[in-house]
Protein backbone atom coordinates (compact mmCIF):
# COMPACT_ATOMS: atom_id res chain seq x y z
CA UNK A 1 0.00 0.00 0.00
CA UNK A 2 2.82 2.40 0.94
CA UNK A 3 4.75 1.71 -2.26
CA UNK A 4 1.55 2.25 -4.26
CA UNK A 5 1.01 5.60 -2.50
CA UNK A 6 4.61 6.62 -3.09
CA UNK A 7 4.30 5.64 -6.73
CA UNK A 8 1.09 7.69 -7.04
CA UNK A 9 2.74 10.73 -5.42
CA UNK A 10 5.77 10.44 -7.68
CA UNK A 11 3.54 10.21 -10.75
CA UNK A 12 1.52 13.24 -9.60
CA UNK A 13 4.67 15.28 -8.97
CA UNK A 14 6.08 14.24 -12.33
CA UNK A 15 2.82 15.24 -14.04
CA UNK A 16 2.79 18.63 -12.29
CA UNK A 17 6.43 19.21 -13.22
CA UNK A 18 5.77 18.24 -16.82
CA UNK A 19 2.73 20.51 -17.03
CA UNK A 20 4.57 23.46 -15.50
CA UNK A 21 7.37 22.97 -18.02
CA UNK A 22 4.94 22.75 -20.94
CA UNK A 23 3.01 25.82 -19.84
CA UNK A 24 6.27 27.76 -19.67
CA UNK A 25 6.99 27.05 -23.33
CA UNK A 26 5.63 29.74 -25.64
CA UNK A 27 4.87 27.27 -28.41
CA UNK A 28 2.20 25.58 -26.31
CA UNK A 29 0.16 28.65 -25.63
CA UNK A 30 -3.55 28.60 -26.40
CA UNK A 31 -4.39 27.78 -29.99
CA UNK A 32 -0.91 26.81 -31.13
CA UNK A 33 -0.03 23.55 -32.84
CA UNK A 34 2.94 21.61 -34.15
CA UNK A 35 3.58 21.64 -37.90
CA UNK A 36 5.71 18.75 -39.17
CA UNK A 37 7.62 18.60 -42.44
CA UNK A 38 10.19 16.33 -44.03
CA UNK A 39 12.87 17.73 -46.31
CA UNK A 40 14.60 15.09 -48.46
CA UNK A 41 17.66 16.72 -49.98
CA UNK A 42 18.11 15.02 -53.33
CA UNK A 43 19.11 15.59 -56.93
CA UNK A 44 16.51 16.42 -59.54
CA UNK A 45 16.87 17.01 -63.28
CA UNK A 46 15.53 20.46 -64.13
CA UNK A 47 15.35 22.00 -67.61
CA UNK A 48 15.64 25.74 -68.16
CA UNK A 49 16.72 27.73 -71.24
CA UNK A 50 16.94 24.55 -73.35
CA UNK A 51 19.41 22.96 -70.97
CA UNK A 52 18.90 20.23 -68.38
CA UNK A 53 20.94 20.14 -65.21
CA UNK A 54 20.87 17.94 -62.13
CA UNK A 55 20.34 20.30 -59.21
CA UNK A 56 20.08 19.84 -55.46
CA UNK A 57 16.47 20.19 -54.31
CA UNK A 58 14.14 19.63 -51.40
CA UNK A 59 11.70 16.84 -52.24
CA UNK A 60 12.51 17.25 -55.92
CA UNK A 61 10.94 20.71 -56.05
CA UNK A 62 12.45 23.95 -57.39
CA UNK A 63 11.78 26.27 -55.64
CA UNK A 64 11.28 24.14 -52.56
CA UNK A 65 8.09 23.48 -50.58
CA UNK A 66 6.23 26.11 -48.61
CA UNK A 67 6.39 26.11 -44.80
CA UNK A 68 3.00 27.15 -43.40
CA UNK A 69 2.42 28.05 -39.76
CA UNK A 70 0.61 30.44 -37.48
CA UNK A 71 2.15 32.78 -34.96
CA UNK A 72 2.91 30.70 -31.88
CA UNK A 73 3.15 27.38 -33.73
CA UNK A 74 6.01 24.95 -33.32
CA UNK A 75 7.68 23.91 -36.60
CA UNK A 76 9.47 20.57 -36.79
CA UNK A 77 11.39 19.79 -40.00
CA UNK A 78 13.37 16.59 -40.47
CA UNK A 79 16.11 17.18 -43.04
CA UNK A 80 17.62 14.07 -44.61
CA UNK A 81 20.67 14.52 -46.84
CA UNK A 82 20.79 12.16 -49.85
CA UNK A 83 23.41 14.13 -51.85
CA UNK A 84 27.21 14.30 -51.69
CA UNK A 85 27.21 17.97 -50.67
CA UNK A 86 27.11 18.99 -47.03
CA UNK A 87 23.85 20.80 -46.21
CA UNK A 88 22.29 23.04 -43.58
CA UNK A 89 18.97 24.90 -43.63
CA UNK A 90 18.47 28.43 -42.28
CA UNK A 91 15.00 29.70 -41.37
CA UNK A 92 15.68 33.25 -42.46
CA UNK A 93 14.07 35.84 -40.20
CA UNK A 94 12.74 33.37 -37.61
CA UNK A 95 14.08 34.71 -34.33
CA UNK A 96 14.90 31.31 -32.79
CA UNK A 97 14.34 32.49 -29.22
CA UNK A 98 16.68 30.35 -27.08
CA UNK A 99 16.81 27.77 -29.90
CA UNK A 100 19.89 28.93 -31.77
CA UNK A 101 20.90 25.29 -32.42
CA UNK A 102 18.30 25.30 -35.20
CA UNK A 103 19.29 28.57 -36.87
CA UNK A 104 21.28 26.81 -39.58
CA UNK A 105 24.44 28.68 -40.69
CA UNK A 106 27.19 26.09 -41.15
CA UNK A 107 29.99 26.21 -38.55
CA UNK A 108 28.19 29.01 -36.69
CA UNK A 109 25.30 27.23 -34.97
CA UNK A 110 25.82 23.71 -36.28
CA UNK A 111 28.15 21.47 -38.21
CA UNK A 112 26.81 20.46 -41.62
CA UNK A 113 24.46 17.56 -42.27
CA UNK A 114 26.63 15.11 -44.16
CA UNK A 115 25.67 12.55 -46.79
CA UNK A 116 23.29 9.96 -45.38
CA UNK A 117 22.73 11.92 -42.17
CA UNK A 118 19.66 13.75 -40.88
CA UNK A 119 18.87 16.52 -38.44
CA UNK A 120 15.54 17.63 -36.98
CA UNK A 121 15.02 21.41 -36.79
CA UNK A 122 12.58 22.18 -33.97
CA UNK A 123 11.63 25.77 -33.22
CA UNK A 124 8.69 27.98 -32.29
CA UNK A 125 7.59 31.15 -34.08
CA UNK A 126 7.11 33.69 -31.29
CA UNK A 127 5.65 37.15 -31.84
CA UNK A 128 6.05 37.06 -35.62
CA UNK A 129 3.66 36.88 -38.53
CA UNK A 130 4.13 37.48 -42.26
CA UNK A 131 6.45 36.26 -45.02
CA UNK A 132 9.93 34.85 -44.42
CA UNK A 133 12.06 32.31 -46.27
CA UNK A 134 14.16 29.23 -45.73
CA UNK A 135 17.36 28.47 -47.60
CA UNK A 136 20.55 26.45 -47.40
CA UNK A 137 23.31 28.17 -45.45
CA UNK A 138 26.56 26.63 -46.62
CA UNK A 139 28.69 27.71 -49.58
CA UNK A 140 26.39 28.55 -52.54
CA UNK A 141 23.89 25.75 -51.95
CA UNK A 142 21.03 28.21 -51.54
CA UNK A 143 21.12 28.80 -55.32
CA UNK A 144 18.57 25.97 -55.59
CA UNK A 145 17.68 25.18 -51.96
CA UNK A 146 15.13 27.82 -50.96
CA UNK A 147 11.43 28.29 -50.38
CA UNK A 148 8.81 30.45 -48.64
CA UNK A 149 7.80 30.56 -44.99
CA UNK A 150 4.26 31.87 -44.52
CA UNK A 151 3.34 32.72 -40.92
CA UNK A 152 -0.34 33.54 -40.57
CA UNK A 153 -1.66 35.59 -37.63
CA UNK A 154 -3.16 33.76 -34.69
CA UNK A 155 -6.68 32.49 -35.32
CA UNK A 156 -9.20 35.29 -35.11
CA UNK A 157 -6.59 38.02 -35.51
CA UNK A 158 -7.13 39.91 -38.79
CA UNK A 159 -4.54 41.56 -41.00
CA UNK A 160 -4.22 45.33 -40.40
CA UNK A 161 -5.22 45.82 -44.06
CA UNK A 162 -8.13 44.58 -46.22
CA UNK A 163 -8.38 40.81 -46.31
CA UNK A 164 -7.11 39.64 -49.70
CA UNK A 165 -9.10 37.43 -52.03
CA UNK A 166 -6.05 35.22 -52.55
CA UNK A 167 -2.39 35.04 -51.48
CA UNK A 168 0.41 34.16 -53.91
CA UNK A 169 4.16 33.71 -53.26
CA UNK A 170 6.42 35.50 -55.75
CA UNK A 171 9.97 34.21 -55.25
CA UNK A 172 12.87 35.72 -57.18
CA UNK A 173 15.91 33.55 -57.80
CA UNK A 174 18.83 33.02 -60.15
CA UNK A 175 19.41 30.23 -62.64
CA UNK A 176 22.91 28.97 -63.38
CA UNK A 177 23.54 26.70 -66.35
CA UNK A 178 26.52 25.21 -64.50
CA UNK A 179 26.89 24.10 -60.89
CA UNK A 180 27.17 27.21 -58.63
CA UNK A 181 29.44 25.21 -56.32
CA UNK A 182 31.95 24.91 -59.14
CA UNK A 183 31.64 28.65 -59.84
CA UNK A 184 32.48 29.78 -56.30
CA UNK A 185 35.21 27.12 -55.94
CA UNK A 186 36.93 28.47 -59.05
CA UNK A 187 36.55 32.08 -57.87
CA UNK A 188 38.08 31.36 -54.47
CA UNK A 189 40.91 29.41 -56.08
CA UNK A 190 41.81 32.10 -58.64
CA UNK A 191 40.93 35.15 -56.56
CA UNK A 192 38.78 36.59 -59.34
CA UNK A 193 35.12 37.54 -59.30
CA UNK A 194 32.78 34.58 -59.92
CA UNK A 195 30.88 33.95 -63.14
CA UNK A 196 27.40 35.45 -63.15
CA UNK A 197 24.05 33.71 -63.40
CA UNK A 198 22.39 32.99 -66.75
CA UNK A 199 18.93 34.23 -65.80
CA UNK A 200 16.75 35.51 -63.02
CA UNK A 201 13.61 33.59 -62.18
CA UNK A 202 10.12 34.15 -60.81
CA UNK A 203 8.97 31.07 -58.91
CA UNK A 204 11.77 29.14 -60.60
CA UNK A 205 10.86 30.25 -64.16
CA UNK A 206 12.96 32.69 -66.25
CA UNK A 207 10.13 34.01 -68.42
CA UNK A 208 9.68 35.01 -72.08
CA UNK A 209 12.50 37.57 -72.45
CA UNK A 210 15.29 34.97 -72.54
CA UNK A 211 16.47 33.10 -75.61
CA UNK A 212 15.19 29.54 -75.79
CA UNK A 213 12.64 30.12 -73.06
CA UNK A 214 9.44 28.22 -73.71
CA UNK A 215 5.89 29.04 -72.66
CA UNK A 216 6.20 26.53 -69.84
CA UNK A 217 9.16 28.57 -68.55
CA UNK A 218 6.95 31.58 -67.80
CA UNK A 219 5.09 32.13 -64.55
CA UNK A 220 1.48 33.20 -65.11
CA UNK A 221 -0.54 34.88 -62.40
CA UNK A 222 -4.19 34.49 -63.31
CA UNK A 223 -6.44 37.01 -61.58
CA UNK A 224 -10.08 37.98 -61.50
CA UNK A 225 -11.17 41.60 -61.96
CA UNK A 226 -12.21 43.65 -58.97
CA UNK A 227 -10.24 41.57 -56.46
CA UNK A 228 -7.38 42.21 -54.02
CA UNK A 229 -4.44 39.81 -54.07
CA UNK A 230 -1.64 39.59 -51.51
CA UNK A 231 1.69 38.98 -53.23
CA UNK A 232 4.25 37.53 -50.81
CA UNK A 233 7.51 38.55 -52.48
CA UNK A 234 10.86 37.02 -51.57
CA UNK A 235 14.28 37.80 -53.02
CA UNK A 236 16.14 34.48 -52.87
CA UNK A 237 18.68 35.48 -55.54
CA UNK A 238 22.29 34.79 -54.67
CA UNK A 239 23.94 38.05 -55.62
CA UNK A 240 21.53 40.70 -56.85
CA UNK A 241 19.17 43.32 -55.52
CA UNK A 242 16.12 43.70 -57.74
CA UNK A 243 13.51 46.15 -58.98
CA UNK A 244 10.05 44.68 -59.60
CA UNK A 245 6.98 46.12 -61.29
CA UNK A 246 3.71 45.07 -62.93
CA UNK A 247 2.72 47.03 -66.01
CA UNK A 248 -0.18 49.48 -65.49
CA UNK A 249 -0.70 48.41 -61.87
CA UNK A 250 0.13 50.07 -58.58
CA UNK A 251 1.13 47.94 -55.59
CA UNK A 252 0.42 48.77 -51.95
CA UNK A 253 3.29 47.82 -49.63
CA UNK A 254 1.92 46.46 -46.33
CA UNK A 255 4.75 44.41 -44.82
CA UNK A 256 8.49 43.82 -45.00
CA UNK A 257 10.50 41.05 -43.32
CA UNK A 258 7.37 39.81 -41.50
CA UNK A 259 6.70 43.23 -39.95
CA UNK A 260 3.61 45.28 -40.85
CA UNK A 261 4.29 48.76 -42.21
CA UNK A 262 2.32 51.92 -42.72
CA UNK A 263 0.82 51.17 -46.16
CA UNK A 264 2.03 53.16 -49.15
CA UNK A 265 1.63 52.82 -52.91
CA UNK A 266 4.52 52.02 -55.22
CA UNK A 267 4.72 51.33 -58.93
CA UNK A 268 8.13 49.70 -58.40
CA UNK A 269 9.37 47.63 -55.46
CA UNK A 270 13.04 47.43 -54.50
CA UNK A 271 14.05 44.23 -52.70
CA UNK A 272 17.49 42.93 -51.71
CA UNK A 273 18.52 39.28 -51.31
CA UNK A 274 17.15 38.01 -48.00
CA UNK A 275 14.37 40.58 -47.83
CA UNK A 276 10.64 39.90 -48.14
CA UNK A 277 7.90 42.33 -49.10
CA UNK A 278 4.14 41.82 -49.00
CA UNK A 279 2.10 43.96 -51.38
CA UNK A 280 -1.57 44.26 -52.20
CA UNK A 281 -2.43 44.05 -55.88
CA UNK A 282 -5.83 45.59 -56.65
CA UNK A 283 -7.02 44.26 -59.99
CA UNK A 284 -8.97 46.39 -62.42
CA UNK A 285 -12.78 46.42 -61.97
CA UNK A 286 -13.47 44.73 -65.31
CA UNK A 287 -11.42 42.54 -67.68
CA UNK A 288 -9.13 44.98 -69.54
CA UNK A 289 -8.71 42.86 -72.70
CA UNK A 290 -4.95 43.01 -72.25
CA UNK A 291 -2.12 41.07 -70.66
CA UNK A 292 0.47 42.66 -68.41
CA UNK A 293 4.11 41.82 -67.97
CA UNK A 294 5.48 41.63 -64.44
CA UNK A 295 9.24 42.05 -64.53
CA UNK A 296 12.32 42.18 -62.32
CA UNK A 297 15.85 43.26 -63.10
CA UNK A 298 18.85 44.18 -60.94
CA UNK A 299 19.75 47.27 -59.02
CA UNK A 300 23.55 47.18 -59.31
CA UNK A 301 26.04 49.57 -57.70
CA UNK A 302 29.38 47.74 -57.77
CA UNK A 303 32.10 47.91 -60.39
CA UNK A 304 32.12 44.15 -61.06
CA UNK A 305 30.16 42.23 -63.65
CA UNK A 306 26.59 41.25 -62.91
CA UNK A 307 23.63 39.59 -64.59
CA UNK A 308 21.87 42.51 -66.30
CA UNK A 309 19.01 40.46 -67.74
CA UNK A 310 15.30 40.74 -66.94
CA UNK A 311 12.97 38.02 -65.71
CA UNK A 312 9.29 38.33 -66.42
CA UNK A 313 5.95 36.70 -65.80
CA UNK A 314 2.45 37.39 -67.04
CA UNK A 315 -0.49 38.91 -65.21
CA UNK A 316 -3.50 37.42 -66.97
CA UNK A 317 -7.09 38.56 -66.37
CA UNK A 318 -9.86 35.97 -66.34
CA UNK A 319 -13.45 36.77 -67.22
CA UNK A 320 -15.41 37.51 -64.05
CA UNK A 321 -17.18 34.16 -64.14
CA UNK A 322 -14.31 32.08 -65.55
CA UNK A 323 -12.23 29.31 -64.07
CA UNK A 324 -8.46 29.67 -63.77
CA UNK A 325 -7.93 27.52 -66.87
CA UNK A 326 -10.02 29.49 -69.36
CA UNK A 327 -7.73 32.42 -70.11
CA UNK A 328 -6.59 32.88 -73.72
CA UNK A 329 -3.89 35.52 -73.97
CA UNK A 330 -2.60 34.85 -77.48
CA UNK A 331 -4.36 37.71 -79.22
CA UNK A 332 -4.38 40.28 -76.42
CA UNK A 333 -2.08 43.31 -76.41
CA UNK A 334 0.84 43.01 -73.98
CA UNK A 335 1.86 45.96 -71.77
CA UNK A 336 5.36 46.17 -70.30
CA UNK A 337 6.43 47.98 -67.13
CA UNK A 338 9.11 50.65 -67.05
CA UNK A 339 11.84 49.78 -64.55
CA UNK A 340 14.45 52.17 -63.15
CA UNK A 341 17.98 52.36 -64.49
CA UNK A 342 20.26 49.63 -63.19
CA UNK A 343 22.08 52.08 -60.88
CA UNK A 344 19.12 54.23 -59.82
CA UNK A 345 20.15 54.87 -56.21
CA UNK A 346 17.82 57.86 -56.01
CA UNK A 347 14.81 55.57 -56.48
CA UNK A 348 15.97 53.02 -53.91
CA UNK A 349 16.64 55.79 -51.39
CA UNK A 350 13.21 57.33 -51.93
CA UNK A 351 11.51 53.93 -51.74
CA UNK A 352 13.21 52.71 -48.56
CA UNK A 353 12.65 56.11 -46.97
CA UNK A 354 8.89 55.49 -47.09
CA UNK A 355 9.11 52.35 -44.94
CA UNK A 356 7.76 52.98 -41.43
CA UNK A 357 6.58 50.64 -38.68
CA UNK A 358 2.91 50.74 -37.77
CA UNK A 359 3.86 51.76 -34.20
CA UNK A 360 0.37 51.09 -32.84
CA UNK A 361 -0.75 49.66 -29.53
CA UNK A 362 -1.29 46.28 -31.17
CA UNK A 363 1.93 46.40 -33.22
CA UNK A 364 4.31 48.67 -31.29
CA UNK A 365 7.76 49.78 -32.40
CA UNK A 366 9.81 48.97 -29.30
CA UNK A 367 12.86 50.96 -30.30
CA UNK A 368 15.63 51.07 -27.67
CA UNK A 369 15.55 54.70 -26.57
CA UNK A 370 18.85 54.49 -24.71
CA UNK A 371 21.99 52.66 -25.84
CA UNK A 372 24.51 50.73 -23.72
CA UNK A 373 26.92 49.65 -26.47
CA UNK A 374 27.77 51.55 -29.64
CA UNK A 375 29.58 50.06 -32.62
CA UNK A 376 30.88 51.48 -35.86
CA UNK A 377 31.55 48.83 -38.53
CA UNK A 378 33.04 49.43 -41.95
CA UNK A 379 31.75 46.97 -44.54
CA UNK A 380 33.18 46.53 -47.99
CA UNK A 381 35.65 44.88 -50.29
CA UNK A 382 39.41 44.51 -50.09
CA UNK A 383 42.12 42.13 -51.17
CA UNK A 384 44.24 39.28 -49.89
CA UNK A 385 47.78 38.51 -51.07
CA UNK A 386 48.26 35.80 -53.63
CA UNK A 387 49.93 32.64 -52.35
CA UNK A 388 53.52 31.98 -53.39
CA UNK A 389 53.94 30.19 -56.70
CA UNK A 390 50.36 31.04 -57.65
CA UNK A 391 48.98 33.48 -60.20
CA UNK A 392 45.86 35.30 -58.99
CA UNK A 393 43.27 37.08 -61.09
CA UNK A 394 42.05 39.66 -58.58
CA UNK A 395 43.04 43.35 -58.51
CA UNK A 396 46.74 43.78 -59.33
CA UNK A 397 47.42 40.08 -59.03
CA UNK A 398 45.78 39.72 -55.61
CA UNK A 399 42.64 37.88 -54.47
CA UNK A 400 39.31 39.58 -53.87
CA UNK A 401 38.31 39.68 -50.22
CA UNK A 402 35.66 41.39 -48.10
CA UNK A 403 35.61 42.43 -44.47
CA UNK A 404 33.92 44.02 -41.48
CA UNK A 405 36.24 46.46 -39.71
CA UNK A 406 39.04 45.08 -41.90
CA UNK A 407 38.53 41.53 -40.59
CA UNK A 408 37.70 38.91 -43.18
CA UNK A 409 35.89 36.40 -41.00
CA UNK A 410 37.18 32.83 -41.17
CA UNK A 411 34.67 30.13 -40.27
CA UNK A 412 35.95 27.39 -37.96
CA UNK A 413 35.77 23.78 -39.10
CA UNK A 414 36.60 21.77 -35.97
CA UNK A 415 33.47 22.91 -34.11
CA UNK A 416 30.60 25.31 -34.63
CA UNK A 417 30.84 28.62 -32.77
CA UNK A 418 27.71 27.91 -30.74
CA UNK A 419 29.05 24.57 -29.50
CA UNK A 420 32.32 26.19 -28.46
CA UNK A 421 30.40 28.92 -26.61
CA UNK A 422 27.94 26.60 -24.87
CA UNK A 423 30.55 24.13 -23.63
CA UNK A 424 33.13 26.81 -22.79
CA UNK A 425 35.68 25.42 -25.25
CA UNK A 426 36.42 28.55 -27.24
CA UNK A 427 40.23 28.36 -27.23
CA UNK A 428 41.42 27.83 -30.76
CA UNK A 429 37.89 28.31 -32.14
CA UNK A 430 37.31 32.06 -31.79
CA UNK A 431 38.63 35.18 -30.06
CA UNK A 432 36.47 37.78 -28.32
CA UNK A 433 38.28 40.98 -29.33
CA UNK A 434 36.36 41.98 -32.45
CA UNK A 435 36.97 45.75 -32.76
CA UNK A 436 34.12 48.13 -31.89
CA UNK A 437 35.42 50.67 -34.42
CA UNK A 438 37.59 50.49 -37.56
CA UNK A 439 41.21 49.71 -36.60
CA UNK A 440 42.56 51.93 -39.40
CA UNK A 441 40.51 55.13 -39.81
CA UNK A 442 40.51 56.76 -43.25
CA UNK A 443 38.14 58.69 -45.50
CA UNK A 444 35.83 55.71 -45.98
CA UNK A 445 33.92 57.06 -48.97
CA UNK A 446 36.75 59.10 -50.45
CA UNK A 447 40.01 58.06 -52.06
CA UNK A 448 40.82 54.57 -50.78
CA UNK A 449 44.15 53.85 -49.05
CA UNK A 450 47.03 52.24 -50.94
CA UNK A 451 47.01 49.20 -48.66
CA UNK A 452 43.82 47.28 -49.38
CA UNK A 453 44.79 44.02 -47.66
CA UNK A 454 42.39 42.65 -45.04
CA UNK A 455 43.24 40.52 -42.04
CA UNK A 456 41.82 37.01 -41.62
CA UNK A 457 40.55 36.02 -38.18
CA UNK A 458 37.68 34.44 -36.25
CA UNK A 459 36.70 37.16 -33.79
CA UNK A 460 33.31 37.81 -32.17
CA UNK A 461 31.59 40.51 -30.13
CA UNK A 462 30.38 39.32 -26.71
CA UNK A 463 27.29 41.01 -25.23
CA UNK A 464 25.66 40.58 -21.82
CA UNK A 465 22.03 39.53 -22.00
CA UNK A 466 19.58 42.39 -22.68
CA UNK A 467 22.24 44.86 -23.83
CA UNK A 468 20.81 47.66 -25.96
CA UNK A 469 22.95 48.05 -29.07
CA UNK A 470 23.42 50.75 -31.68
CA UNK A 471 25.36 49.74 -34.76
CA UNK A 472 26.38 52.04 -37.58
CA UNK A 473 27.47 50.21 -40.73
CA UNK A 474 29.59 52.26 -43.11
CA UNK A 475 30.22 51.39 -46.76
CA UNK A 476 33.76 51.90 -48.02
CA UNK A 477 35.16 52.82 -51.41
CA UNK A 478 37.92 50.17 -51.40
CA UNK A 479 37.59 48.28 -54.71
CA UNK A 480 34.58 50.52 -55.38
CA UNK A 481 31.67 51.63 -53.25
CA UNK A 482 28.75 49.22 -53.31
CA UNK A 483 25.41 48.59 -51.62
CA UNK A 484 25.53 45.72 -49.12
CA UNK A 485 22.37 44.01 -47.81
CA UNK A 486 23.33 43.02 -44.24
CA UNK A 487 21.36 40.26 -42.49
CA UNK A 488 21.40 39.78 -38.71
CA UNK A 489 20.42 36.33 -37.43
CA UNK A 490 18.43 35.89 -34.23
CA UNK A 491 17.03 39.42 -34.04
CA UNK A 492 14.89 42.03 -35.67
CA UNK A 493 16.38 45.51 -35.58
CA UNK A 494 15.15 49.05 -36.11
CA UNK A 495 16.64 51.16 -38.91
CA UNK A 496 16.92 54.48 -37.09
CA UNK A 497 19.01 56.41 -39.60
CA UNK A 498 20.74 56.35 -42.96
CA UNK A 499 22.72 58.72 -45.14
CA UNK A 500 25.46 59.16 -47.72
CA UNK A 501 29.11 59.94 -47.20
CA UNK A 502 30.86 59.27 -43.90
CA UNK A 503 28.76 58.96 -40.75
CA UNK A 504 29.11 62.00 -38.47
CA UNK A 505 28.54 61.02 -34.81
CA UNK A 506 28.05 64.65 -33.78
CA UNK A 507 25.37 65.54 -36.34
CA UNK A 508 23.68 62.43 -37.76
CA UNK A 509 22.11 61.04 -34.53
CA UNK A 510 20.07 64.22 -34.23
CA UNK A 511 18.12 63.05 -37.28
CA UNK A 512 17.47 59.52 -36.02
CA UNK A 513 13.87 58.29 -36.11
CA UNK A 514 13.14 56.74 -32.71
CA UNK A 515 9.34 56.87 -33.06
CA UNK A 516 8.32 54.62 -35.97
CA UNK A 517 11.47 53.36 -37.76
CA UNK A 518 11.15 50.29 -39.93
CA UNK A 519 11.85 47.01 -38.19
CA UNK A 520 13.48 44.25 -40.23
CA UNK A 521 16.15 41.53 -40.35
CA UNK A 522 17.99 42.55 -43.54
CA UNK A 523 18.94 46.10 -44.49
CA UNK A 524 20.89 47.64 -47.32
CA UNK A 525 23.97 49.66 -46.42
CA UNK A 526 23.67 52.30 -49.15
CA UNK A 527 26.39 52.67 -51.76
CA UNK A 528 28.87 55.25 -50.48
CA UNK A 529 26.84 55.73 -47.31
CA UNK A 530 25.86 54.36 -43.92
CA UNK A 531 22.94 52.91 -42.00
CA UNK A 532 22.27 52.94 -38.25
CA UNK A 533 20.32 50.17 -36.51
CA UNK A 534 19.29 49.47 -32.92
CA UNK A 535 18.36 46.18 -31.29
CA UNK A 536 18.04 44.61 -27.88
CA UNK A 537 20.32 41.60 -27.31
CA UNK A 538 17.59 39.56 -25.62
CA UNK A 539 18.25 36.23 -27.35
CA UNK A 540 21.10 34.14 -25.89
CA UNK A 541 23.32 32.30 -28.35
CA UNK A 542 25.74 32.95 -31.21
CA UNK A 543 24.30 34.98 -34.07
CA UNK A 544 25.75 35.40 -37.53
CA UNK A 545 25.72 38.76 -39.32
CA UNK A 546 26.74 38.88 -42.97
CA UNK A 547 26.20 40.42 -46.37
CA UNK A 548 23.43 38.59 -48.21
CA UNK A 549 25.26 38.94 -51.52
CA UNK A 550 26.64 35.42 -51.41
CA UNK A 551 29.90 36.29 -53.12
CA UNK A 552 30.69 38.86 -50.42
CA UNK A 553 29.92 36.35 -47.67
CA UNK A 554 32.25 33.87 -49.39
CA UNK A 555 34.96 36.54 -49.42
CA UNK A 556 34.56 37.14 -45.67
CA UNK A 557 32.03 39.97 -45.19
CA UNK A 558 30.63 38.35 -42.04
CA UNK A 559 31.01 38.28 -38.27
CA UNK A 560 29.24 36.92 -35.19
CA UNK A 561 27.66 38.21 -31.99
CA UNK A 562 27.78 36.12 -28.82
CA UNK A 563 24.92 36.93 -26.42
CA UNK A 564 25.45 35.46 -22.97
CA UNK A 565 22.70 33.88 -20.88
CA UNK A 566 20.59 36.03 -18.60
CA UNK A 567 19.98 35.32 -14.92
CA UNK A 568 16.48 33.86 -15.23
CA UNK A 569 15.67 30.35 -16.54
CA UNK A 570 13.78 31.73 -19.55
CA UNK A 571 16.82 33.85 -20.48
CA UNK A 572 19.16 30.92 -21.06
CA UNK A 573 20.04 29.04 -24.22
CA UNK A 574 18.38 25.64 -24.26
CA UNK A 575 20.65 22.55 -24.32
CA UNK A 576 21.75 21.18 -27.70
CA UNK A 577 19.64 18.45 -29.33
CA UNK A 578 20.96 14.90 -29.26
CA UNK A 579 21.05 14.65 -33.07
CA UNK A 580 23.10 17.84 -33.59
CA UNK A 581 25.54 17.03 -36.42
CA UNK A 582 29.22 16.67 -35.59
CA UNK A 583 32.08 18.26 -37.47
Amino acid sequence: MESTLQHSMICSLAWLLAMSTLLALPELSCGSMTRRYKFDIRLQNVTRLCGTRSIVTVNGKFPGPKIMAREGDRVVVKVVNHVTNNVTIHWHGVRQLRTGWYDGPAYVTQCPIRTGQSFVYNFTIVGQRGTLLWHAHISWMRATLYGPIVVLPKRGVPYPFPKPYKEIPIIFGEWFSVDPEAIIAQALRTGAGPNISDAYTINGLPGPLYNCSKKADTFELKVKPGKTYLLRMINAALNDELFFSIANHTLTVVEVDAVYVKPFDADIVHITPGQTTNVLLHTKPSPPDATFLMAARPYATGSGTFDNTTTAGLLVYLPSNASSSSADVKNLPLFRPTLPALNDTAYTTNYTGKLRSLATAQFPANVPQTVERRFYFTVGLGTSPCAKNQTCQGPNGTKFAASVNNISFALPTSAALLQAHYFGRTKGVYDTDFPDTPPFPFNYTGTPPNDTFVSNATKVVVLPFNTSVELVMQDTSIQGAESHPLHLHGFNFFVVGTGFGNYDPSKDPKRFNLADPIERNTVGVPVGGWVAIRFLADNPGVWFMHCHLEVHTSWGLRMAWVVNDGALPNQKLLPPPSDLPRC
